[in-house]
């Protein structure tokens, strides 16, 4: 019976891949990517070649998923990568491995890259406790999210696109107040990493004036707590 192996793959910079992740995408005969295309490059740069890449992403996990449990079950080394970073975190990905838990299958994930590791410890925010959120949602459930980070104490982190990220420091600036201290922070491990750390309001003129691109990962600190003293 197989295993599954989540291999986690550079979110910028290709040197920022364990000696272990390439050795089991050199051993395994069938990877499944997220985007083909980006996982080519990757296999290209590390000349490896020979390997049946299947694509698994948001359009069609599920017609994909009984197969890939069955090709898992099949092969003795069976690996899953995202397009970047960690497979499974806010990614399709998870099915899979919610899958091939419940089929019964051993699943191990490597230790490696992810976006909002780095950009939490770099922010400046407290990071003993923090609370991960992914992406908000595009439209129901919007405003209670952020509502909902009105009086929480733990740094929040969310992924966002540079499209969306003025809308989202908008409302950043609206529900939470334009005082509430942020960081965006943008292409992790690439040449053009940035930080942009003050008031919401701030980094929202900021981005305004200076167009956004590239992943993006928005960081809220969390709120202060004021201590009255008679």
């Amino acid at each position: 019976m197989g295993v599954l192996f989540i291999v986690p793959t550079p979110v910028g910079n290709l040197e920022d891949i364990t000696l272990r992740a390439i050795r089991l995408l050199k051993e395994t005969e069938v990877i499944y990517s997220e985007d083909t295309r980006v996982t080519k490059k990757l296999l290209s740069h590390l000349e490896i070649t020979g390997k049946q890449i299947i694509p698994f992403h948001a359009h069609n996990e599920h017609k994909q998923l009984e197969r890939s449990v069955q090709t898992v079950r099949e092969n003795q080394i069976t690996v899953l990568v995202s397009d970047a970073g960690t497979p499974a975190i806010s990614d399709p990905g998870f099915l899979l491995v919610r899958a091939c838990v419940e089929a019964g299958l051993e699943v191990s994930c490597l230790p490696g890259p992810t976006a909002f590791v780095p950009a939490l410890v770099a922010s400046g925010f407290p990071c003993d406790c923090f609370v991960y959120e992914g992406f908000l949602p595009h439209k129901k459930g919007r405003q209670t999210k952020w509502l909902s980070y009105k009086e929480e104490k733990r740094t929040v982190v969310l992924y966002e696109s540079p499209h969306r990220i003025i809308k989202a420091l908008e409302e950043c600036v609206n529900f939470l107040g334009p005082d509430r201290e942020i960081c965006v922070a943008r292409e992790i491990s690439k040449l053009f990493e940035q930080f942009v750390r003050g008031r919401a309001e701030d980094v929202l003129k900021h981005f305004q004036q200076h167009a956004p691109k590239g992943e993006i990962v928005l960081l809220i600190k969390g709120k202060r707590i004021s201590l009255l003293f008679k």
